[in-house]
C-alpha cells in the first residue's frame, strides 16, 4: 500500500511538496526531484513555492520562542547560539537593503540561504511579518525560477 501511494499522482506531489518544506532541501531539491519523476515542470513549481512557504510563518512566529526555550536548557543551548550566530552573519546584507536584501538572500539557491534561512534572519532582525513574508516569497519565486531553469538544463544536457 504505501509503495502504491508513493507511485500515484498524489503521493508524487505529496513527497515533492513535504521536501520542499524541509531544511536545507526546500525546493532547491524539491524540483528536481520532481524533474525526476516525470511530473509536469509548472505543477511541480508551484507545489514547491508552495511547501516551501508553509513553515516561513511559524517560524517567523515562533521562533524567537524556541530559542530562548532552548537556552534554557544547556543541551540546547549551545545549538541555539549557533544559530542566532548563523543568523547574524547572514543578516549583514539584510540589514542594508532590508526587504530586498531578504528577497536576495531567500532568492539565491545555495547551501545556507533559502527561506528558513531567510525567515530565521528576520526574526532575528525583528522583522515585521507583513515586511518579511512578501519579500520571503519573492524570493522563492525567484529561486524556484533559477531551480528550474538548472534542471531543465541538467536535464535537456543528459538526454531526459
Amino acid at each position: 500500500m504505501p509503495i502504491e501511494f508513493a507511485s500515484s499522482e498524489l503521493g508524487r506531489y505529496l513527497t515533492v511538496f513535504i521536501t520542499a518544506m524541509l531544511p536545507v532541501l526546500e525546493l532547491r531539491a524539491a524540483i528536481p526531484l520532481g524533474a525526476s519523476l516525470g511530473m509536469p515542470a509548472i505543477p511541480v513549481v508551484i507545489t514547491s513555492i508552495l511547501g516551501n512557504m508553509v513553515p516561513v510563518p511559524f517560524i517567523l512566529l515562533l521562533m524567537r520562542r524556541i530559542l530562548n526555550w532552548m537556552k534554557g536548557i544547556p543541551r540546547l543551548a549551545k545549538l541555539a547560539d549557533q544559530l542566532e550566530t548563523r543568523a547574524h552573519l547572514k543578516s549583514q546584507t539584510v540589514k542594508k537593503y532590508r526587504w530586498l536584501g531578504l528577497c536576495i538572500l531567500v532568492a539565491i539557491p545555495l547551501p545556507g540561504t533559502g527561506a528558513w534561512t531567510g525567515a530565521l534572519v528576520a526574526t532575528i532582525l525583528n522583522m515585521r511579518l507583513r515586511d518579511a513574508i512578501p519579500s520571503i516569497f519573492l524570493g522563492v519565486c525567484i529561486a524556484a525560477a533559477l531551480v528550474s531553469l538548472a534542471t531543465a538544463g541538467v536535464f535537456s544536457f543528459i538526454g531526459l
